[in-house]
C-alpha cells in the first residue's frame, strides 16, 4: 500500500520505523515542528530525521492547511497511519486515502482517550495498559478498533516503565493492522462508548501533591511522575520540593493532611487522605526528594525536625 504518515516524538518514530521495514511504500512524513513544552521535550526521537535518512518527503505542521491537503491529494494514498498527531485532523484528510485513517493510540480503547493516557492509567491503578490502531473517525480516539494488545502494569511500575512496555507494541501493532487492512478486511470492533473516558494534557500544576489523596493514590502519583517526567512536588515552608521516591507507610496515621509526622523505616510519613482526622488512613511514607536546585537527598535528612506542614 501507499502510505503517508502523520506523527511526533517516539511514538511516531516508531511508527515510521515499522512502515518502513514494511512491505508499504511511504510516500509522505508529517511531524510537528520541536516543542519547549515539558511533556514533549521527553521521548522526543525526530520523526523528520527518521524520514530524511530513508529519503521520504518531510512536511512540519502544527496543524492541517492547504498545502498539506494539496500534497495528499498529489500522493494517491492507499492509507494515512498516525501516532501522536497532537491536533485535529478534518475529515477532508482523514477520508482521504483509499482506506481511510488508521491511528495508533497508546490505550487500551474505549478508555484513556485524549493524552498521556499511561500517566492517567497508573494514577487510577489499572492493572493493565497498552497499544490500539483504530480507524478515525470524527470523534477523537472513538473509531472502530482494528488490533489492540495489552500489557501488565506491576506494582512497581513508573510512567516510564510502562513507556517502554507500550512502546515495544507499536511495531507489530502498526505491522499487524497493516496486514488486515490490505488484505481487505473490514470488519473492525465498534468502541463501547458507554466505556469511554477522555483525558487532558498534562501540565505542571496536575503533578502538584494533594494531600487529600490516599496515600495509595499518591504513591501511584510518585511513580507515574518518575524521571525524566516532571516530578509529583510540594511545598515545604514555601520551597518547593519534588518527591522522587515514596511508599505507602506499613502503619496507620490520624491528623490532618499535609503534617510532617514521624520517621518510618528509611522515610518519613505525612499525613494523607480525605478522612485522615478518623486514624484509619495510611500516610504516604517520603524516601527522596529533590530541591529546586537540583540536590536529592534522603527524606531522613531534609526532613530535620517533625512538624509543620507540606501544601
Amino acid at each position: 500500500m501507499r502510505v503517508a504518515m502523520f506523527g511526533y516524538q517516539t511514538w511516531g518514530y516508531r511508527t515510521l520505523e515499522a512502515l518502513l521495514a514494511a512491505p508499504h511504500e511511504v510516500a509522505l512524513a508529517v511531524t510537528h515542528p520541536e516543542s519547549d513544552h515539558a511533556y514533549e521535550k521527553i521521548w522526543a526521537d525526530s520523526v523528520a530525521d527518521l524520514a530524511e535518512r530513508h529519503g521520504v518527503p518531510v512536511l512540519l505542521r502544527s496543524r492541517p492547511d492547504d498545502e498539506l491537503v494539496h500534497r495528499l491529494e498529489e500522493a494517491e494514498l492507499d492509507l494515512i497511519v498516525a501516532n501522536n498527531w497532537r491536533t485535529w485532523l478534518p475529515p477532508q484528510i482523514f477520508t482521504l486515502p483509499r482506506h481511510g485513517t488508521l491511528n495508533v493510540h497508546d490505550s487500551l480503547l474505549p478508555a484513556y482517550a485524549g493524552f498521556s493516557p499511561l500517566i492517567w492509567a497508573l494514577i487510577n491503578g489499572e492493572r493493565e495498559v497498552g497499544v490500539t490502531a483504530h480507524m478515525m473517525n470524527s470523534d477523537l480516539d472513538a473509531g472502530d478498533i482494528v488490533v489492540q494488545h495489552a500489557v501488565p502494569v506491576s506494582d512497581t511500575d513508573t510512567a516510564t516503565d510502562l513507556f517502554h512496555k507500550t512502546v515495544a507494541l507499536i511495531a507489530p501493532v502498526t505491522t499487524e493492522a497493516l496486514a488486515l487492512i490490505a488484505s481487505g478486511r473490514t470488519d473492525w470492533t465498534p468502541q463501547d462508548r458507554g466505556k469511554a473516558t477522555f483525558f487532558h494534557k498534562r501540565s505542571i500544576e496536575d503533578s502538584r501533591i494533594d494531600w487529600t489523596w490516599t496515600a495509595e493514590d499518591l504513591e501511584r502519583l510518585v511513580r507515574a511522575q518518575s524521571d525524566p517526567y516532571p516530578n509529583a512536588f510540594t511545598f515545604h515552608r514555601g520551597k518547593r520540593i519534588r518527591v522522587v521516591s515514596a511508599a505507602v507507610s506499613r502503619r496507620r496515621y490520624g491528623g490532618t493532611p499535609g503534617r510532617i509526622f514521624i520517621r518510618e523505616d528509611d522515610g518519613v510519613v505525612i499525613v494523607a487522605g480525605p478522612d485522615a482526622r478518623r486514624g484509619h488512613n495510611h500516610g504516604l511514607l517520603i524516601k527522596r526528594v529533590r530541591t529546586d536546585d537540583g540536590r536529592e537527598l534522603p527524606a531522613t535528612e531534609y526532613f530535620r525536625t517533625m512538624g509543620g506542614y507540606l501544601t
